[in-house]
């Protein structure tokens, strides 16, 4: 198909729930894409996350190759030895407990809720922040701090409070006899990579804990190392009673997790809660891919090592142009904060071959690939830079 066809088809027959960059993408690898006219992309924001190891990494194809041509898809009335192997290694990894398996991070956060609720017995409200984003089922919906995403959708379930970021106080006012829960990102990606205050987080587990609270933590964008950790809690010396996973996990491929601690597991018993997609064979092996590879290419450290190396190239840019209000983040997630709108920007970047994306309208967010270069850091903070000069001639910027 020709692109204007591909474009004209879409129209017809496709609903509009995106909006889209006029862009036919049809071959990556690693931090590379290549258009339908054979142009060259640096991709620094893959997939909003998915892509922790970038595009089309041999070990997570290597592993859907061969499942692929075995066994697609078992119910998960069945069991099959990929679903366990990459179940072990999720806990192993990150805390004794048990594992459910989904599509979506959106999935595994309704499972979280589900949980929550079950557990509460009686007990339902659910305190979550401003600017927080969860999902976009229904009550994933109402526990997202934007009212942007739910305008249209009302009314949104009960049963979800949101309070100010990092206010501890906010969340005391907040608690009732009805509260069974809170839940967070400890960075808000789409919020404008706001990241958690350490002993914000620290209280809030004793709080939990004094409570008897489940301490939710949403790491669908966060987990598999995106922090230079394979899980972002463990950068705050908690360990949360619930975890939720997606994006990055599957290399690609889509899937959801939702992780729960041992004592809390067996409450979400058959016929309860269940997905007919979640955890199937090709999935899985896409997953133990990942693994495989966060393991055997030292990702973790290269996230650490190039998490840092761009940090300062960000701050450079930002003693160069004022326009930049400020650099935050943490590992390789990384949210740029302007004076300026940051739609022109990121359309600038796209035309001189850097993708990234802008959220909050004025906050530019730069995910690459964990496995990313100092070459290829070097020509995107080369062409953000020749963008925010052009955009900046003769103003204040």
């Amino acid at each position: 198909m020709k692109i204007e066809e591909i474009f004209q088809v879409y129209a017809d027959n496709i609903m509009p729930t995106y909006n889209k960059v006029p862009l036919v993408f049809v071959k990556g690898k690693g931090s590379k894409l290549w258009d339908i006219q054979g142009k060259l992309y640096l991709d620094f924001f893959p997939g909003w996350g998915v892509g922790n190891l970038g595009h089309c990494h041999p070990k997570v194809m290597q592993g859907v190759r061969d499942q692929i041509s075995k066994l697609i898809f078992v119910s998960n009335n069945y069991y099959h030895p990929f679903q366990a192997k990459l179940a072990k290694e999720l806990i192993y990894q990150s805390f004794p407990g048990k594992v459910f398996f989904a599509n979506s991070g959106a999935e595994a956060n309704e499972g979280a809720i589900k949980l929550a609720r079950k557990f509460g017995k009686g007990r339902y409200e659910i305190i979550t922040f401003e600017n927080a984003f969860h999902g976009r089922t229904l009550a994933t919906l109402a526990a997202t701090g934007q009212k942007k995403y739910q305008a249209g959708f009302e009314p949104m379930p009960e049963g979800f409070k949101q309070v100010k970021f990092n206010d501890l106080e906010a969340v005391k006012q907040a608690l009732t006899d009805k509260t069974v829960a809170i839940m967070l990102e400890l960075i808000q990606g789409e919020g404008g990579v706001n990241v958690a205050d350490k002993d914000f987080v620290l209280a809030l587990r004793k709080l939990c804990d004094e409570k008897k609270l489940l301490l939710i933590i949403d790491e669908v964008q966060t987990g598999i190392g995106r922090t230079a950790k394979m899980f972002c809690y463990q950068n705050y010396g908690i360990v949360p009673d619930v975890m939720t996973l997606a994006k990055s996990l599957g290399g690609g491929m889509p899937i959801g997790a939702m992780v729960v601690k041992k004592e809390l597991s067996d409450l979400i018993t058959p016929g309860m809660h269940a997905t007919t997609f979640g955890g199937g064979p090709v999935i899985c092996r896409a997953a133990l891919g990942v693994f495989k590879a966060m393991q055997q290419d030292k990702i973790l450290k290269n996230c650490r090592n190039m998490g840092e190396y761009l940090l300062e190239k960000l701050q450079l840019l930002k003693n160069s142009y004022p326009v930049i209000k400020e650099v935050r983040g943490m590992g390789l997630m990384f949210g740029v904060e302007l004076s300026i709108e940051g739609k022109q920007i990121v359309q600038k970047c796209i035309e001189q071959g850097l993708l990234i994306n802008c959220t909050h309208d004025k906050v530019l967010r730069l995910m690459p690939a964990l496995n990313i270069t100092k070459n290829e850091i070097d020509k995107a903070i080369k062409i953000l830079a020749n963008v925010l000069g052009t955009s900046c001639k003769g103003t204040p910027c």
